[in-house]
C-alpha cells in the first residue's frame, strides 16, 4: 500500500520562503515520477514541478527560478523549496506519484499519477 504524506505548508508573507516535503511509504520500485500540482479555490489542479529517480526535473513556466524540486531515492522523499512567494502562489499543494521516469508532459497530465497526498495548504499573503 503506497502512501504519500505532504508537510511544510503554512502562511508567509509575499517575498518569503516555504519548503514543501512529501515521504513514501510503501513504494518498491526504483524508478519513479513524482511531483507537486495545486490547486488554488474555483480552478483546477495544476503541475508545478516534477522530478524523476534520474534527477530530471520539470517545472512551470511561473515557479521556474523561484522554486526548486529535489528528490532522495532512499525513501523516496521529494521536497519543494519555494522562494520569493507570491500571493498568487497561494493553494493547496500536492504531491503525486507514479512508476517510470518523467516526461514533459507528466507535468499538465494529472491522470498519469495513480497516487496522491492530501495535501498541504500554502497561503502567501501581500
Amino acid at each position: 500500500h503506497v502512501e504519500l504524506v505532504e508537510s511544510g505548508g503554512g502562511s508567509v508573507r509575499a517575498g518569503g520562503s516555504l519548503r514543501l516535503s512529501c515521504e513514501t511509504s510503501g513504494w518498491h520500485y526504483s524508478m519513479y515520477c513524482m511531483g507537486w500540482f495545486r490547486q488554488r479555490p474555483g480552478t483546477e489542479r495544476e503541475g508545478v514541478a516534477v522530478i524523476d529517480s534520474d534527477g530530471d526535473t520539470h517545472y512551470a513556466s511561473d515557479v521556474r527560478g523561484r522554486f526548486k524540486i529535489s528528490q532522495d531515492n532512499a525513501r523516496p522523499t521529494i521536497s519543494l523549496q519555494m522562494n520569493s512567494l507570491k500571493p498568487e502562489d497561494s493553494a493547496m499543494y500536492y504531491c503525486a506519484a507514479d512508476y517510470g521516469l518523467c516526461q514533459s508532459w507528466m507535468l499538465t497530465s494529472l491522470h498519469h499519477y495513480d497516487y496522491w497526498g492530501q495535501g498541504t495548504q500554502v497561503t502567501v499573503s501581500s
